[in-house]
């Protein structure tokens, strides 16, 4: 397949057809092809040897119970919890690991106290489970002058636990912030001295905290790293390398069910302007929400809403006219089939498409009784359209709005409010009527995921889409606005990612709705993390997201 390249002016008038299919002729747009096309319908699996590795999942599974009751009250436990969760099989031990876990916040005593891995150890998992720990525990560790110890400086296992915990830090946490800027600075200038295991944790911390990291990619990594280590667990390590195949095998299932959907339907074919890249969406915006197997249904009701409003973004940012745009977001408002007579007939696909796989989902939700989220999801859909409408109608007239007025806008054009929604779609009771209303209502944890995708993909994706025509970005308005040069803008933007991302800890802390679903927007907000770090990894998908996929659903682990 070639690179689709669009070269003529945005807002013509009506777009040429050859061969029954539409020629670009609107924004500027260079995209690659998808890389893995009809890779995964090839897929097939072995089931006797599934079978023999979910037997021996069982039996491991009651060891680690074992391991769990013996530690329990010991330094070795939280170090075990910790273990589960950073192998990928912490959810096998909810209820073992959460009792764990209530029991030493309601003690409120930390196993040697005095060490600062375990004291950080401690507080980060009680943070990320949403128990509101106080990080005064820290102040031990400051001297008279109210600065952290130097003798902390020759224990880097212990600064690179505090560096880790301090990214759980809310708003007004100086203590928290100071440790991030100490922790930072001596483990960036000690770390050529340590030995290359450690080291190679430094320098995965350093440039992603563990925190902020897509937990099925930090799965894949740390097993990597736990093989190495000379005092493993080889009971945790079979059982990791087992489950994550597992895993991986059902993940699988789903891609190549996905595939076929997606050829089936040949939205490409009648599209081709649009990025085709449902792989990649899978492993952001499905995957990387909800990885857990009892999750396929959100996992696959996710990738497939996402893939077309992907293909309606394209044609919002490089394709339709003003006045075909117009129409699409009224047929959207109008949610009807009769309004595919009244839309561009190249976009009749993707039109029916969304409504038929809404429908499908009303379908199975009625059926249990849960079809009261559906008015949220399409409720979703038309303000992102509408949304995506404002913004083309900003470029047609050359408008540079104010930052805040751009963000009114902007946040809702990131895609997060709907994600946030289509989220909790496929999940089970703990989504109720209560926790849909909440998120329609847009509240600030959620605006803040969408302020971190937002500036994420401004900052790193913000000169090619100018380069192909495209609404101002918010680091254009911003430097409009207040005179900044565009280094200066991403340094800002920098602080306010900062900021937001301790807004989202608080919420986990304050819980308006269960954690379960809070760690939706979390693992939201963690993708934007990953796939902008250096580029747009969406779409460019080469290079480390051809890589994040091989890893996860194209090579087992080596048993």
């Amino acid at each position: 397949m070639a690179l689709i390249t669009a070269t003529s002016s945005f807002g013509s008038n009506s777009n040429p057809i050859e061969n029954g299919k539409p020629q670009i002729n609107c924004k500027s747009a260079t995209f690659p092809p998808s890389i893995w096309g009809d890779h995964f319908l090839a897929y097939s699996h072995d089931q006797m040897k599934l079978d023999g590795w979910t037997k021996r999942i069982e039996e491991l599974k009651e060891e680690v119970k074992r391991m769990l009751s013996s530690a329990k009250g010991s330094q070795q436990e939280i170090e075990l919890i910790d273990l589960l969760q950073r192998l990928g099989v912490a959810y096998h031990f909810e209820k073992e690991i959460n009792e764990a876990l209530h029991q030493i916040f309601e003690s409120h005593t930390y196993v040697a106290d005095d060490d600062l891995f375990v004291v950080s150890l401690q507080f980060r998992l009680l943070r990320q489970h949403g128990f509101n720990v106080s990080s005064d525990v820290f102040s031990k560790f400051k001297d008279e002058q109210g600065n952290f110890n130097t003798a902390l400086i020759s224990d880097m296992r212990g600064l690179l636990s505090l560096f880790e915990a301090a990214n759980l830090s809310t708003q007004g946490e100086d203590v928290l912030d100071e440790a991030i800027t100490f922790t930072r600075k001596h483990l960036m200038s000690g770390i050529s001295h340590l030995d290359s295991n450690l080291a190679t944790q430094v320098e995965h911390a350093l440039e992603i905290p563990l925190w902020k990291r897509l937990p099925r990619l930090e799965h894949r990594h740390y097993i990597s790293i736990y093989q190495q280590h000379e005092a493993r667990n080889d009971v945790l390590l079979e059982f990791a390398k087992l489950n994550f195949n597992i895993l991986q095998s059902l993940h699988q299932r789903e891609l190549k069910d996905l595939t076929k959907w997606w050829k089936d339907m040949d939205l490409i074919g009648t599209m081709p302007f649009a990025r085709d890249r449902l792989a990649e969406l899978y492993l952001f915006w499905g995957n990387a929400v909800y990885f857990e197997p009892q999750y396929t249904r959100s996992r696959m009701w996710s990738s497939k809403i996402l893939s077309l409003i992907s293909t309606i973004d394209d044609f919002y940012d490089v394709y339709g006219t003003i006045e075909e745009q117009r129409l699409f977001t009224d047929a959207i408002d109008r949610w009807d089939v009769e309004a595919i007579h009244h839309i561009p007939k190249y976009m009749e696909v993707c039109y029916l498409a969304l409504i038929d796989v809404v429908d499908e989902i009303e379908e199975e939700l009625a059926a249990e009784g849960s079809s009261y989220r559906i008015p949220y999801l399409k409720g979703g859909i038309k303000a992102l359209t509408r949304a995506y409408l404002t913004e083309s109608e900003w470029y047609i007239k050359g408008y540079v709005p104010l930052f805040n007025e751009h963000l009114t806008i902007s946040l809702i054009s990131s895609g997060y409010p709907l994600c946030t929604i289509l989220s909790f779609v496929g999940m089970g009771e703990i989504a109720t009527n209560e926790a849909f209303d909440w998120a329609s209502r847009r509240p600030k944890v959620v605006m803040d995921a969408a302020l971190v995708c937002r500036l994420r993909d401004d900052i790193v994706g913000g000169k090619f889409e100018q380069e192909r025509g495209h609404v101002a970005s918010t680091i254009q308005c911003y430097v409009k606005e207040h005179g900044a040069s565009e280094q200066q803008v991403c340094d800002k933007f920098e602080e306010m990612i900062l900021i937001a991302w301790k807004d989202i800890n608080q919420a986990c802390i304050e819980q308006p709705v269960s954690l379960t679903l809070l760690m939706r927007l979390v693992n939201l907000t963690r993708v934007m993390e990953e796939l902008y770090k250096y580029d747009d990894g969406y779409t460019f998908p080469g290079g480390a997201t051809k890589e994040r996929i091989t890893l996860l659903f194209v090579d087992p682990i080596p048993l």
